[in-house]
């Protein structure tokens, strides 16, 4: 668990005296890196009397295209705009360009929080 309450330093790196302690609300988890394998689903509680459906990995999406949808096999992670060592490592996060069976689609959806990829057909031209 990570800690994401107030830093214990100013911006100018003086130190801030704590006047309390943690507290459950403020604690944070490490990111939930989906990638493109065997399907594999992890539930965890989340505030409130309610739990989220992490997908740790998946190997369909939805795909959204003239307001149809339908569930396609993804192929391969083309790119990713978070960081360029995620589409060399195949994790999926929102924004993730997907190369799948109807062609190249853009997630929209965030995996890690929803348990689903959902994406929409988008033009793309990979670089070579």
């Amino acid at each position: 668990m990570q800690d994401q309450g107030r830093s214990s330093r100013t911006k100018t790196g003086g130190r801030i005296h704590p006047h309390g302690n943690k507290k459950k609300h403020q604690l944070g988890s490490s990111p939930t890196e989906t990638q493109f394998d065997d399907p594999s689903y992890k539930a965890v509680d989340a505030r409130g009397n309610t739990t989220k459906i992490r997908a740790l990995a998946t190997d369909v999406t939805n795909v959204t295209e003239d307001g149809e949808t339908e569930r396609v096999e993804i192929e391969n992670v083309v790119n990713n705009p978070a960081n360029p060592n995620y589409a060399r490592r195949n994790i999926i996060t929102k924004g993730a360009i997907l190369e799948t069976e109807l062609g190249f689609a853009r997630v929209t959806s965030r995996p890690g929080q929803t348990g689903q990829v959902n994406a929409i057909i988008v033009d793309y031209e990979p670089e070579e």
